[in-house]
């Protein structure tokens, strides 16, 4: 297969998996959309999800979170892990929100990334899922089957995000990082995989990631 022929085969067999799409993370709009983002680094959804509600009902905008302390933040989130820098960037941006932004979550890179605790990868999801505005998120997903498809180097989560809107049209990114994660969860996971139910892996994936699966199973 061409690099072109992959790309079209990875992009309809996700079409044909994922023809409806829902966000992983809960969320009511922007504001909670990025607390809730923030909150999953080095955590999972499914934790997230379960200690959003708590935070949202004591405060779901910027303005009844400043009124909560620091530390009563923390202690609502401490289960997803790093409760001490999340809880400061939570009550840090959304005092910064009130004061440079009246109170509304910002639609660009920049404005985004200047607020604490928020890093390109935060910024991306709430500008792609909050906003519509085509970027395309690399998490740890989308940065293994970008190796494994033999898509991208693998060096690092930029050069993989590069790779992936120079191949995929711009279209479509909003979409397709989201068909991909959710295909890396169901069919091709870090542990516990499974190459046959894996077809996209199983049809262009890198000779030498292939050559280790079949070198291990053996």
């Amino acid at each position: 297969m061409t690099k072109q022929e992959k790309v079209d085969f990875v992009i309809n067999t996700l079409k044909q998996l994922y023809p409806t799409l829902s966000i992983p993370l809960d969320h009511k709009d922007p504001y909670t959309l990025l607390i809730a983002v923030l909150l999953s680094a080095q955590s999972t959804d499914v934790k997230v999800n379960q200690i959003t509600p708590l935070l949202f009902d004591k405060a779901d905008n910027p303005y009844d979170m400043v009124n909560l302390t620091v530390e009563e933040i923390r202690a609502i989130i401490k289960p997803v892990g790093l409760s001490p820098m999340k809880s400061k960037g939570i009550h840090g941006l959304s005092r910064i929100l009130i004061e440079k932004h009246d109170g509304k979550v910002p639609k660009t890179y920049a404005e985004l990334e200047e607020l604490p605790a928020v890093g390109h990868k935060t910024a991306a999801v709430v500008l792609s899922q909050a906003f519509g505005i085509p970027a395309f998120p690399v998490d740890t997903h989308i940065h293994r089957l970008m190796y494994r498809w033999n898509l991208s180097s693998g060096k690092n989560v930029v050069q993989t995000e590069k790779d992936a809107k120079r191949l995929f049209p711009k279209e479509l990114w909003n979409e397709l990082h989201l068909q991909i994660i959710w295909y890396g969860r169901e069919y091709s996971p870090a542990r516990g995989w499974d190459l046959d139910k894996d077809i996209i892996t199983k049809t262009i994936g890198r000779k030498s990631v292939l050559k280790e699966y079949y070198k291990k199973k053996s």
